[in-house]
């Protein structure tokens, strides 16, 4: 019988079958093949015995958060407490897009910045919607891009996915807890991968997480999922340009004109170096 693994709780999966829910453990084989089921994988599994017998081919997977099968994410961003990152927010996006899933940017905590701060994010927020990203700083305006969707929230503890996903549906009540001033981080409050029925979408509240790196790509992905660089790329002087130490550049021409963010280039630099 096939079904979706929808929630996972320790070695115990609950797997969606017909709008049943039933929960399996994994066949030791897969252990053994050093396969991990996923919360998002559509699987075969044993109905008697309560085994998944088999996951199906996935569309992709990420890896923190752990889940699979997913049309797009949802990349919570906090200007306050814990403050801005860029760079969080720049290796998210590239993570996300080498990985077919379709990034969407959610601007959290407006309110608690000034108004000469949110003049600047409104700017930033600008910059993206114009390189192609769906960017959001009210949650009303969210709940049209979840309907019929699977969607994943991302973003640093602390800067408010479980506090989004009360707003979206009220009768959720997920716990939030406040943000440690003296860490400028969030504590943990989700503590499994789990899909919620929310407005005609799943969506996967998951655990918050503090590391991320891009062990699996090489400095050509990172470059290539830059897209603000790409419709630059053919006017630079060598085909295969990475925008770093070559002359006759023309994405860095592009961020010297302000036609580039320029944190965006910067931060790109960081990640390509430190490999």
């Amino acid at each position: 019988m096939q079904g979706k693994i929808i929630k996972q709780i320790s070695n115990d999966y609950t797997v969606l079958v017909n709008d049943q829910e039933i929960v399996c453990k994994a066949r030791g084989k897969f252990r053994k093949l050093g396969i991990t089921p996923l919360v998002g994988d559509d699987v075969l599994i044993d109905l008697e015995n309560n085994y998944i017998l088999d996951i199906l081919p996935r569309k992709n997977s990420l890896i923190r958060p752990a889940i699979a099968n997913v049309d797009q994410a949802i990349i919570v961003t906090s200007v306050e407490v814990p403050e801005y990152s860029s760079n969080l927010l720049d290796k998210l996006i590239a993570i996300i897009e080498f990985n077919n899933i379709k990034p969407i940017i959610y601007f959290s905590k407006l309110d608690l910045v000034s108004n000469e701060d949110k003049k600047m994010y409104q700017d930033i927020m600008t910059y993206y919607r114009r390189i192609g990203y769906d960017v959001f700083d009210n949650y009303n305006d969210i709940k049209e891009v979840i309907k019929d969707k699977v969607t994943v929230l991302t973003g640093q503890s602390g800067a408010g996915k479980s506090t989004l996903l009360n707003h979206l549906d009220n009768n959720l009540n997920i716990k939030t807890d406040a943000v440690s001033y003296a860490l400028g981080r969030g504590k943990h409050t989700t503590r499994h991968t789990e899909f919620l029925n929310v407005l005609g979408g799943l969506i996967a509240d998951t655990p918050g997480f503090s590391a991320l790196d891009f062990n699996e790509l090489t400095n050509t992905d990172i470059r290539d999922n830059f897209i603000d660089f790409e419709k630059y790329k053919e006017y630079c002087k060598y085909q295969d340009c990475m925008h770093s130490e070559e002359e006759d550049c023309y994405v860095k021409k592009m961020v010297l004109d302000g036609k580039i963010l320029k944190s965006r280039y910067d931060n790109y630099l960081s990640f390509i170096k430190k490999r």
